[in-house]
């Protein structure tokens, strides 16, 4: 990168302003893009981008032309936050303009019942295509790890052909080998076994506040995804300070979503003594509590009950966030009092959620799972 370039970049990124100190001038589609800048982040100077629409969809378009997806979003977002561009989300034509992402979706949940009807179905179709986005990449992945901990969990000692598991029965014949034929006799065979109806039993407990907004739309992505798992029983529960059950919507990830109802309270004790009476096998369930633990009943209830399911034998965890966005912000006290229960609490990217699952199914650690994933998990005791 030459200084001419390097002075450019500087000009764009510090504005402008007599203390910038560049000296550069821009020339061509930079002014453009400066202008574009400018209405967002120096919205504390000028008039920003105001409240005509035309001018919102033409600076839409504008940062679509001018900068790459990654940013788009990062602009967008900052228009919500910054601007207060709420219309973004009220008007059809506008929600045509944006980059959908994951936080889009997270709004549009969260705004849906102040949508006109025809900017209704467009945020429908703005859901439908990051969801479906998002499940092409995902759930082949998380599939993919729970099926194969699921087949690994019945193993059995005369397995049909299409059930034998050639690396561990090659493992264990090693002794037979056969120098002149060069080939193992496989005395031994070991196997996956017989799948039965259902292996395990899945509890998706999922914060439904307004701080969870982007973990509720990865969760309802994963729900879908294990609730097509025939080997698996998931129940998907979301709850503030009401506890709603979405399983029959588990087929439709955009439908589960729109089943949800971002913001309000949270009363996570409730929704435990709820998803407790759908434990039917402590012994073979997997209970996922997707929550930041802020809490606005008293923390006794969810520490009983959460004691009441390990002592049974199920196998709890605590997300304290479903997202990307890195380290949360979480009620550490209450996550403490959870780890000394035994049950880890620390947030999970998308990414880690499927072997995160895997390992869950073959009741391995979790704590010693996250932190081979290195990944900071609550301590017990532990207070903010």
């Amino acid at each position: 990168m030459n200084d001419d370039e390097r002075l450019r970049r500087w000009r764009l990124i510090l504005g402008g302003q007599q203390s910038d100190g560049t000296g550069c001038s821009l020339r061509g589609t930079d002014v453009s893009m400066d202008r574009a800048l400018e209405a967002l982040y120096d919205c504390d100077r000028r008039a920003g981008l105001g409240s005509s629409t035309p001018q919102v969809a033409r600076w839409l378009g504008d940062i679509r032309t001018f900068f790459p997806s990654s940013v788009v979003r990062v602009m967008q977002k900052d228009a919500l936050d910054r601007l207060n561009l709420r219309q973004m989300l009220l008007q059809p034509e506008l929600m045509e303009a944006v980059q959908p992402d994951v936080h889009m979706v997270a709004n549009l949940l969260s705004l849906r019942h102040l949508l006109p009807d025809q900017a209704r179905e467009t945020a429908r179709q703005v859901v439908r295509q990051v969801v479906d986005e998002l499940h092409r990449k995902l759930a082949q992945p998380l599939h993919r790890a729970v099926t194969g901990s699921l087949n690994r969990s019945v193993r059995n000692r005369r397995p049909r052909h299409n059930e034998i598991d050639w690396h561990r029965t090659i493992r264990a014949n090693l002794r037979h080998y056969q120098p002149e034929y060069r080939t193992i006799v496989p005395e031994t065979r070991i196997g996956y076994g017989r799948k039965r109806s259902a292996l395990r039993q899945v509890v998706l407990c999922v914060d439904q506040s307004g701080s969870m907004a982007t973990s509720v739309v990865y969760s309802g992505i994963f729900g879908a995804v294990m609730a097509s798992i025939r080997a698996l029983q998931t129940q998907i529960v979301v709850f503030d300070t009401a506890v709603v059950d979405l399983t029959h919507l588990a087929h439709d990830p955009v439908d589960l979503l729109f089943g949800t109802q971002l913001g309000g309270g949270t009363d996570i004790g409730a929704a435990l003594r709820y998803c407790q009476e759908l434990i039917r096998q402590p012994r073979d369930t997997i209970f996922v509590l997707i929550s930041d633990l802020f809490d606005g009943a008293p923390h006794g209830a969810t520490v009983k009950i959460a004691s009441q399911l390990v002592q049974a034998g199920v196998q709890m965890v605590a997300l304290l966030a479903l997202n990307d966005e890195g380290a949360p912000c979480y009620d550490h006290e209450h996550a403490g009092a959870l780890a000394a229960l035994g049950v880890p609490s620390f947030a999970c990217t998308p990414d880690l959620f499927p072997d995160l699952m895997a390992a869950a199914i073959q009741r391995r650690d979790l704590s010693q799972w996250a932190a081979g994933a290195g990944i900071v998990a609550a301590r017990a005791g532990a207070r903010a």
